[in-house]
């Protein structure tokens, strides 16, 4: 069980966290995001020769080992760190795509201190090759054409699976790493994203393939009958003994899943000449990672259910913010009315995505809300995101100068005393029971009929994305 996690943003300053920084990198804002500088992808195409200084200058102020120390003193135990897919710098295309370079050093820098701190860590791919969903900064460019749901940017989704399953096994700054995210928020409606059923099994198929090859001892599957190499050039002659004389089902010459493999072993090789050997010896005896999806109530129109794609140790994620709409009624009474009747865990459970956390939300509403109902909000969420796995907030910091730090900064939320200094405690842990209600339509916990849980459009309502553009930072 995981008592309280919350996000931890690393790449870009961006225009709604922190506009003044990101003004001063040369960024824009503006209320659509495809119109200015408003992403990693137009700044660096804005100002290419430069942009990567820029990038260093902020990653190395943004997150720091004070950070950390802050939050291991508020009781953190987890963090979600989001990354876009260009911190694997060969999967880019240089000629047609526009990201910053350099983010990797940054990123095992603070992997080190949370390791060090004690603090677990979720590798999330927030970004993906090609742009997962339309009009978002935190996809790395706001654009329209969304082209991730190809073969292409599948198999570099999974070429940079199979690179961060290997260093997070194999670099000792990522020792703390748990698990790994398939994807952050697909679009919502399944029938515009062909083939993503099939990416999440490939998807889990690479974690566990680079495992084998590792010597990792995944449970269920045959272990491969070969000493572990003991450096990354001697991955490529495992992999093709394993082709050959595979017994687990997940080595098919030609396969996605090895051309995947095959393709990071190459980057692999690449990256232990720039940053140093890799520790081989450290594989023995690690715990495989778990695989993390968003749970199948994020999508509607008869989304494929990721449960059908584990292998090994596996969890899910749901993100629900109230604030963009389409939730509740804009008022306090509405909203812990809506929330504190609402059934997301246990309709997870019952489609078998279990066990989930709630992987960001905030205390961001429509209304201006007092602060005692920002207490109370603040106590509402947590006890009903905390029925599985736990949860995590969006975001730990803003720019203090922000407007929205109020109710988007988790330490500003702590301050003010919305959030409680111990994450598992309570300001009132009976806040839910005035406004509970056994007739609620989203009250319905155990079963397992698709037809007995809520409708696809209220799900949609339940988890309606960003109306307001919300890019997050990534390394």
């Amino acid at each position: 069980m995981y008592a309280s996690h919350f996000t931890l943003p690393g790449s870009s300053s961006n225009q709604w966290m922190l506009p003044k920084e990101w003004k001063a990198m040369g960024g824009e804002l503006c209320d659509k995001c495809s119109t200015c500088i408003a992403s990693e992808f137009a700044l660096v195409a804005a100002d290419p020769d430069n942009a990567d200084k820029k990038f260093a200058g902020h990653w190395a102020t943004w997150f720091t080992k004070d950070d950390v120390n802050t939050l291991k003193a508020a009781g953190i135990n987890t963090v979600r760190v989001p990354l876009g897919y260009w911190i694997v710098e060969a999967l880019v295309n240089r000629a047609t795509e526009h990201y910053p370079r350099g983010g990797m050093k940054f990123l095992a820098e603070g992997l080190m201190w949370l390791r060090d701190a004690g603090i677990q860590v979720i590798l999330d791919h927030h970004a993906l090759p090609g742009v997962q969903t339309a009009g978002q900064m935190f996809t790395g460019n706001c654009t329209d054409d969304v082209q991730f749901y190809t073969v292409y940017n599948y198999g570099r989704a999974l070429t940079w699976t199979a690179v961060m399953t290997a260093l997070s096994h194999l670099h000792p700054n990522f020792k703390s790493v748990f698990s790994i995210q398939a994807a952050n928020e697909p679009i919502m409606n399944a029938s515009k994203t062909p083939g993503y059923g099939e990416f999440q099994k490939s998807f889990v198929a690479v974690v566990r393939a680079t495992e084998l090859l590792l010597g990792i001892e995944v449970s269920g599957i045959p272990a491969l009958q070969y000493d572990s190499p003991s450096t990354a050039v001697g991955l490529g002659g495992l992999l093709a003994d394993a082709c050959n004389g595979d017994n687990s089902g997940l080595f098919k010459t030609g396969s996605a899943v090895v051309k995947a493999v095959t393709e990071a072993i190459a980057i692999l090789v690449d990256m232990e000449l720039e940053f140093g050997s890799l520790d081989f010896g450290a594989c023995k005896g690690r715990a495989p990672l778990t695989t993390n999806h968003m749970d199948i109530l994020w999508q509607y129109n008869n989304p494929a259910n990721p449960a059908d794609a584990a292998i090994g140790p596996q969890s899910y994620d749901h993100h629900l913010y109230y604030s963009f709409g389409g939730v509740a009624d804009d008022n306090p009474d509405a909203y812990l009315r809506d929330l504190c009747n609402r059934q997301i865990i246990q309709n997870d459970i019952a489609l078998r995505n279990t066990p989930v956390w709630v992987g960001e939300w905030a205390l961001s509403t429509q209304f201006n809300a007092t602060d005692d109902f920002l207490r109370k909000w603040a106590d509402a969420q947590k006890l009903v995101y905390s029925q599985d796995a736990g949860w995590l907030f969006w975001n730990f910091k803003l720019e203090q100068t922000n407007p929205l730090v109020r109710q988007w900064s988790y330490l500003e939320g702590l301050r003010l005393g919305y959030l409680t200094q111990d994450p598992s405690q309570y300001h009132d842990r009976k806040v839910c029971d005035p406004y509970r209600s056994v007739s609620s339509a989203t009250n319905n916990p155990t079963s397992s009929k698709r037809a007995n849980l809520p409708t696809p459009n209220s799900l949609r309502r339940a988890s309606l994305r960003h109306t307001r553009a919300k890019q997050h930072l990534s390394y």
